[in-house]
């Protein structure tokens, strides 16, 4: 077994790729905050494989986070000197790399001073996040920058010791303004949709209730690039550490993800960037083309199953995709009521694109948990499913099956499944929801009523009385019988 750290990095095991370049020439470039799975598999491999070609040796990346928990992540990054194993599952086999694009990790204090201070070098050119697509402070129903959170009022208060990435990215700022360093670029690689001008919106809005004419200078001299990210990189758990020491590496964080990446860009960065279109990236003005693309069809068909496999005790999406019920759900729902309201983005149609996300999905070597794509589903079903919905409303389509895929999702809400196994708590605010599923067990405009979520949708009565029906029968017949009379059309 080899520990991984530069030392080890020639004695590694025939067969797994590792860095070509020297590391220990590099220099930042990046500030990432949020070094979850999804980054390590994805930008920063970006970056590596650049780095690979000989290029982009001053844009290596600092990881960052905010919260207490994060110092978990980094001990055991810095332990390994920030090195990642990745490991590539394809149906028709498995590879590995060891990935060496980040070279350092910001300390972690109450306050986040290290964070601003190495976000306020001058070297430092982009400042990214992956925070979850609930991380941005947005008022679910107006989509506008929540102001009354208690972080944001935190940081407003204590714009020099933030209590978030974004106060804390706007107290770099001002220092970088002060001290006539010049503005970064400031990018999410998060699932959401016009994820740049949320974030924008989110750090902007965040400065101007401390300091106008700061907020002034970063809206106009910063850019804020959408973008959207694309690949399914499951948690790590005792299996992924068990797969990296089958290989002969002692990774404490190793990351496992599919054969397949996709990172569409706006070309908008104020202080530059690395040549990413090199290594596979697309820059395009059509972002929202590709986004809305891969948030309807597979972001919302995540939903589609999440919920409805978690009803039924199903583990992984994979799984998911072997049950016929779910399975022909999943194609009905998707080919009928969501791909017609997708546009095609060049080279691709939508239900080509949907081909392409059921292969994925099925994909027996990707053990990506049922549990983990139904997380956080109050910001998930709001911002992939919902809009679909509003959609056929305004076309007057059909909506039965998107109508059951919130059913599901309350009836999941209610805490046990068909077999009356518990379900735990998996949602930032799911103590509100669990209790609006109860009272929607009896009264189902219960769960339509948390207008936080669905707006006007519980005043539709098109909607309102599909969704009641279908989560009425699910406490009647259970999930199965439920599928079985959608797909028979009855």
């Amino acid at each position: 077994m080899i520990a991984l750290s530069n030392e080890t990095l020639g004695s590694l095991p025939k067969g797994i790729k590792r860095p070509r370049y020297d590391r220990s020439k590099l220099t930042a470039g990046i500030v990432h905050i949020g070094l979850g799975n999804f980054h390590r598999a994805h930008q920063s491999w970006y970056l590596h494989r650049l780095m690979q070609s000989g290029l982009a040796q001053d844009w290596a990346i600092i990881g960052a986070g905010v919260r207490p928990y994060d110092n978990q992540m980094r001990g055991k990054l810095t332990a390994q000197d920030y090195l990642t194993t990745l490991i590539e599952l394809d149906p028709s086999g498995i590879s590995a790399e060891v990935v060496g694009s980040m070279i350092g990790y910001v300390p972690i204090e109450d306050g986040n001073g290290p964070l601003i201070e190495q976000m306020a070098k001058a070297n430092i050119r982009i400042v990214s996040l992956t925070v979850t697509e609930g991380g941005y402070y947005i008022d679910p129903v107006t989509k506008g920058f929540d102001a009354a959170h208690d972080d944001v009022q935190h940081d407003a208060a204590n714009p020099g010791t933030p209590r978030t990435a974004f106060g804390a990215i706007v107290a770099a700022l001002k220092l970088r303004r002060d001290q006539g360093t010049g503005p970064f670029t400031v990018q999410s690689c998060d699932n959401l949709q016009a994820n740049g001008a949320i974030l924008r919106q989110t750090v902007v809005s965040l400065a101007r209730l401390s300091d106008p004419d700061l907020a002034d200078w970063i809206d106009q001299n910063c850019s804020f690039p959408n973008a959207m990210v694309d690949c399914i990189v499951p948690a790590t758990g005792p299996k992924e550490i068990g797969l990296v020491r089958e290989m002969g590496i002692d990774d404490a964080a190793p990351v496992t993800h599919e054969n397949f990446r996709q990172w569409v860009i706006e070309d908008d960065f104020c202080a530059g960037r690395p040549d990413l279109d090199q290594v596979g990236a697309q820059f395009s003005d059509n972002v929202h083309g590709y986004e809305s693309q891969k948030i309807r069809i597979l972001n919302a068909g995540h939903q589609v199953i999440a919920n409805v496999a978690e009803v039924l005790g199903i583990e992984t999406v994979s799984q998911a995709m072997q049950h016929p019920q779910v399975a022909a759900f999943f194609r009905k729902v998707e080919m009928e009521e969501i791909v017609p309201h997708v546009t095609p983005v060049p080279g691709m149609t939508p239900a080509a694109y949907l081909d392409l996300i059921e292969t994925r999905f099925s994909n027996p070597r990707i053990v990506d948990t049922i549990r983990r794509i139904a997380f956080d589903g109050s910001s998930r079903h709001t911002g992939m499913v919902l809009p679909t919905v509003r959609d056929a409303l305004d076309a007057d389509a059909s909506l039965d099956g998107l109508a059951l895929v919130e059913a599901a999702w309350a009836r999941m809400c209610e805490g046990t499944r068909d077999d009356g196994s518990e379900i735990s708590s998996n949602d930032p605010f799911w103590e509100e929801l669990n209790a609006a599923a109860k009272k929607a067990k009896s009264s189902p405009t219960a769960w339509l009523e948390q207008r936080k979520f669905y707006g006007d949708l519980a005043d539709n009565p098109r909607f309102a009385d599909t969704f009641a029906r279908w989560l009425n029968l699910m406490y009647r017949g259970g999930m199965e019988a439920t599928l079985n009379t959608y797909l028979k059309g009855a």
